[in-house]
Formats: C-alpha cells, sequence, structure tokens
C-alpha cells in the first residue's frame, strides 16, 4: 500500500533512480531553493541534501518534480480514488458495475483517522531556530517553511470532523518575530479563516499545529480543493492507502505519528505582525502585510527526520505538477459541482489564479440562433462565486455547442475560438470592484482589485491576422509591435507612472489614434508591454506578462470605447495595458552568484552533472 512516512518514500525513489543525494555542503540560504528550481526545469529527480549548512537535518527538494513521479508515488491508491470520483460523477455505475462498490469499501475504510497512543513524531524536542533556514530568493524576509501542513480545528465544535488542513506559509525567522514565534500567512477563501472567525468572535486563541513531512498525502491533502465538510485528513487517508495515524498530545491538537517535524502552538485572533516579503507563485515578491503570529510552545521530530520544501517563482515550478495532479483527481468533479460546465482550466503560465479558461453549455433557447451569451452569464457567474475559482480575475468561456472539440487545456486555440466569436461591445462583463488573491497586487490593494469575463458565442465574426498589416502605424511613444498569436499584437509603450485607477494619458492617445485606422478588424486584441520582443517569444511569455501585470477595471481600454446603459464596450481592438506599474510588486530575479554555484554543480565530476 501507500508510504506511510517520508523515509520510506525516499528509500523506494533511491532505489528506483528517481531520487539522487548531493553531499555536498550548500546552504539553505538561497542555494539549495536555486538548485531545487534548475533541477525541476530539467525534469531531473528528486533531491535529498544531507549536508545543509548550520542544520543538523536532511532536505527534500524536488519529490513532485514530475506528474509521472507524482502519480509513481500514489500508483496503489490512484485507482481506488479515481473510482470514488466516478461513482460521484454516476451513481449508475453501481447498478452497471456492482463490482465497482467492492474495490472501493476498502479505500474507504481509510477515510476516518486512527488515534494511537504514540507515535514516532514526539520523539525529540528542538528549538524553532533549529530548523532549517530556506531562503528561496534575494529579497525574502526571513525563512520559511515552504511545504507546512497548517492543522486547526473549530474552537466551537473541535474534532478531526470540523478540522482544515491547509497549505499556509509559515515564516520562521526575520522580520520582528520572537524566537518562538512564526508567521502564518493565508489568502483569503481558506478554510483556516473561518476558524479564525470563530475564535474571534468567541474571544479566545485557537489552536494551531504546523506539520512538515510524514505520509507524502499528507502534503498533497494540505493543497486539496476539497468540498466543504470534507476534512483533508480523510482525504489523506484514502490518497495514503491506510487511515492517518493521530497521536493526542494533552493539552493541544492531535498530530500524525508518522510526521517528520511538529510545530504546535495557537493564535491570538487579535494579534498580527508584519509577514514578508517572499517570492511567489506569480513570479513577483508578495510584500511585507500584517498577518497572524503563531506563538510557538513546542517543536517536536522523529528520529532520522527528513525536511521536505520546495521553491516558487514564476511558473511553470514545482507546484505545476502539484495542479496538474490535483486536476487529474478533481477535474471530472467540476461538471457534477457547476450545471452546464463542460471544462474548466486554472491557467498556470499566467499564474493560475489570473486567467481561467472554461467551456459551457448554451441551452435556454436551444430552437433559436445562437449569437448572444445567455446560459453562459450564468454559468460565469457560478464559477465566480465557486471556491477557489471565485479568485479568478480574467474568465474566458465559450460556447461547447459552437465546437464540441475545443480543449481547454489547448490555449492558443482556445484564445484564438474566443477571439474570432466575441463581440467586444457587447460580451465583456466587469465587476470593478471586489476581492483578489492576495499575491495579486495589480488592483493596487492588498486582496482588492477587478474581474472580467470574456463570454464568446456563434458563428465566427472575424478573421484574425496572421501577420501584422503592411500599414500598421504607431504614434510617438509606441514601437516595436510583434504578433504574439493570431490577432493579439504586442506593442512597446512607455515607462507607466501613473498611480492606479487614474487612467493613463499614454493609453487614451493610443486609442483615440487608431480609431478609424483600416486593417484592424482582424486585430481583436493589442497588449502594451515594456518589452514586445521578450512577450512575443512564447505563449508563456505572453500569457504571464498580460495577465499578470493588469487589473481589468484599470488597465482595459479600447479603440472607439462607449459606455451604454452602464456597459462598457468598444468597436476597435481591446487594448490591456500590461506594463509594469509603480504599485506593482517586484518581479523575481535569481542571485548571479547562487547561480554560478549551481552551474558548476553540473560540471563533469560533480553531482548534477549530465542533469542541469
Amino acid at each position: 500500500m501507500g508510504y506511510r512516512n517520508l523515509q520510506s518514500c525516499v528509500a523506494n525513489l533511491e532505489r528506483t533512480g528517481a531520487l539522487i543525494r548531493i553531499d555536498e555542503e550548500l546552504s539553505p540560504d538561497l542555494e539549495i531553493g536555486a538548485v531545487q528550481r534548475r533541477v525541476y526545469q530539467a525534469g531531473g529527480p528528486a533531491l535529498l541534501f544531507t549536508r545543509v549548512k548550520g542544520c543538523p537535518f536532511p532536505m527534500l527538494g524536488n519529490l513532485f518534480g514530475t506528474l509521472d513521479r507524482t502519480r509513481y508515488i500514489f500508483r496503489d491508491t490512484l485507482h481506488a480514488v479515481e473510482r470514488l470520483v466516478q461513482l460521484k460523477l454516476d451513481p449508475r455505475t453501481l447498478l452497471k458495475e456492482p463490482q465497482a462498490l467492492l474495490s472501493v469499501v476498502p479505500a474507504a475504510l481509510h477515510l476516518l483517522p486512527r488515534k494511537v497512543s504514540r507515535g514516532a513524531a514526539l520523539a525529540h524536542r528542538i528549538s524553532l531556530d533549529r530548523l532549517p533556514q530556506l531562503k528561496s530568493w534575494p529579497m525574502d524576509g526571513g525563512a520559511f517553511v515552504t511545504l507546512p501542513q497548517v492543522y486547526s480545528e473549530s474552537v466551537r465544535r473541535p474534532g478531526v470532523r470540523h478540522s482544515n488542513l491547509g497549505m499556509y506559509r509559515v515564516q520562521i525567522s526575520g522580520n520582528s518575530y520572537a524566537a518562538n514565534e512564526a508567521g502564518v500567512h493565508y489568502q483569503i477563501h481558506r478554510g483556516i479563516g473561518f476558524h479564525h472567525a470563530e475564535a474571534l468572535e468567541e474571544g479566545v486563541p485557537f489552536r494551531v499545529n504546523v506539520f512538515v513531512g510524514g505520509a507524502p498525502s499528507m502534503t498533497v491533502a494540505a493543497v486539496m480543493p476539497l468540498p466543504e465538510g470534507m476534512p483533508e485528513l480523510s482525504f489523506a487517508g484514502l490518497l495514503a492507502g491506510h487511515r492517518i495515524d493521530m497521536v493526542d498530545l494533552p493539552g493541544h491538537l492531535p498530530l500524525p505519528a508518522e510526521a517528520d517535524f511538529c510545530i504546535v502552538g495557537s493564535i491570538d485572533p487579535r494579534r498580527t505582525l508584519p509577514e514578508g516579503p517572499f517570492g511567489d507563485h506569480l513570479g513577483y515578491y508578495s510584500l511585507c502585510h500584517d498577518f497572524p503570529v503563531l506563538k510557538v510552545e513546542a517543536v517536536y521530530h522523529r528520529p532520522g527526520a527528513i525536511w521536505p520544501f520546495t521553491t516558487v517563482g514564476r511558473p511553470p515550478q514545482e507546484d505545476t505538477s502539484f495542479g496538474a495532479f490535483i486536476h487529474e483527481l478533481t477535474g471530472p468533479l467540476i461538471p457534477s459541482v457547476i450545471p452546464g460546465v463542460k471544462a474548466v482550466h486554472a491557467v498556470d503560465a499566467a499564474g493560475v489564479h489570473p486567467l481561467l479558461l472554461a467551456i459551457g453549455s448554451e441551452r435556454y433557447v436551444p430552437y433559436a440562433e445562437r449569437n448572444t451569451p445567455q446560459e453562459l452569464l450564468t454559468i460565469a457567474n457560478a464559477i465566480l462565486g465557486q471556491g477557489q475559482l471565485s479568485l479568478a480575475k480574467y474568465l474566458m468561456i465559450s460556447c461547447h455547442e459552437d465546437d464540441p472539440h475545443l480543449d481547454v487545456h489547448d490555449i492558443a486555440s482556445f484564445l484564438r475560438h474566443v477571439l474570432e466569436r466575441i463581440d467586444l461591445t457587447r460580451d465583456l462583463h466587469f465587476q470593478t470592484a471586489t476581492t483578489m488573491d492576495t499575491l495579486d497586487y495589480t488592483g493596487g490593494a492588498l486582496n482588492s482589485g477587478s474581474k472580467v469575463v470574456f463570454a464568446a458565442v456563434g458563428e465566427k465574426r472575424r478573421t484574425l491576422a496572421t501577420e501584422l498589416p503592411a500599414d500598421f502605424r504607431l504614434p510617438d511613444g509606441f514601437t516595436a509591435p510583434h504578433l504574439c498569436l493570431p490577432g493579439v499584437v504586442a506593442v512597446q509603450g512607455p515607462l507607466c507612472g501613473s498611480a492606479t485607477g487614474d487612467g493613463d494619458a499614454d493609453m487614451e492617445r493610443l486609442c483615440r489614434s487608431l480609431e478609424g485606422v483600416a486593417g484592424l478588424d482582424s486585430i481583436p486584441l493589442l497588449v502594451v508591454v515594456d518589452d514586445s520582443r521578450f512577450t512575443a517569444a512564447s505563449l508563456n511569455n505572453f500569457l504571464w506578462v498580460t495577465f499578470t501585470r493588469s487589473d481589468p477595471a484599470s488597465d482595459i481600454y479600447g479603440v472607439g470605447a462607449a459606455t451604454v446603459r452602464k456597459k462598457w464596450g468598444c468597436r476597435g481592438p481591446l487594448v490591456i495595458d500590461a506594463r509594469v506599474k509603480p504599485h506593482h510588486a517586484p518581479p523575481l530575479i535569481d542571485d548571479p552568484e547562487v547561480e554560478r554555484t549551481v552551474d558548476e554543480l553540473g560540471a563533469p565530476g560533480r553531482p548534477l552533472h549530465g542533469i542541469i
């Protein structure tokens, strides 16, 4: 069955050649994280760093670095998980295949955690500063736990049934934290927030445990978008192929018997301290903000403990493999949760939350010609009200009946389909002041921004340009047009100096200059950027620049724009200002000296030769 602890997983991966040891001493301050990122980009093995400078514990990186390796880790249980998902989708499977129930009953028995009287996790006790001090990027505010399993329970209804296990980054040094304090950064729409709100209403602290390592299924469970009411510990048991053993610790929350490390403590719901900065998965730093403080009461570790970690940055990174694996498990469920939805894809290259692609049905008036989005708008509202999908900033939705073979994962084809059909005077739908992903600074304030829905229905309205028009002209200050995709042009604009929401005079001037210009019907989307050659060099570059550097309400302009009955649209091309703005967070840049150290590890005779 599945691995009960990290040690057995590491041993098996090493035997099969899927893990290598790095026996050279490396620092957790930038060096180890840079190695992990480079090996991930090369599609390389898991890495066990056995000599961590200033730390007695080995560190494990890139464990989930490829989708194939992630599938292999859970090879014994994937079939049962898939069968349970299938049964939820179509209970009629039991009538057609009664043996299907027999195949999932044993797996279902693993959903309930098991209480045990003792566990390896409590064997040793240390201070917080003895943990690996991982710093991933030069401007990070301190050391962070990057694969934490943060466990909390309801103060009103304690117990596993009303528990939450989430992956919220934990800062264990730096800033103004005391020696026994850690910052807990959780974003909006996270389960721990409900427990925090309860504690605030009751006027009492709430207990929190941070687990690191243990059964690999625990790490995956901490990032799973599970239905409300299903404890992550239950899913961890299902994916592990065995019940999760939990040890009661008097005065504290229970903890996994097989965890490598456990940080136990409590949070005063009224107290915060500055946390960050931290190089995050959008490819920029999340800045320093006040977040809850964990008062650490004890730190435990098992014999032979291993510290698993990851680093994040501009995608793709190791969390991309997490996302792909989670989509394989949960993607089929989405149509059963939101009626009319055929498929949804959160685009990793755009930072996941900034861009969502969806396909839905258009069945409201099936006997009439499809030329106006109707049901699609209902579906779009439902998507934006569903769990973490609600954090989407740009939602592009198309009609299944227009092209039953359209695939949301073929991003270039999907964008082409939408841009061929969208009516820019009618089919853009804004939410101009709403909550936004905590890590997205394009709206100008924490957790604040806007959304836009692009809804495309019907026959093709235009043929998209596959080369720039011969007489394409731009006003002063706008140069170097490059075709990114059919119908999509990137233009290099002047540096942006305007504050968010003020409107930009240069953008308005560009739009006025293009009014009445012939040949623009085939270019429905114009993106103004700081470096048009870089933006057009690859699809991933275009997606990252366009959707991580723009806020719909502030940064969308249009040629021939007008507002009719409070509905904004444009007759000519849609123009997105995707330049870096003064209020944006800085992008992540590797330290050149550290990168040279990584290069040297790839030289002949060194541990990464032939890998990077």
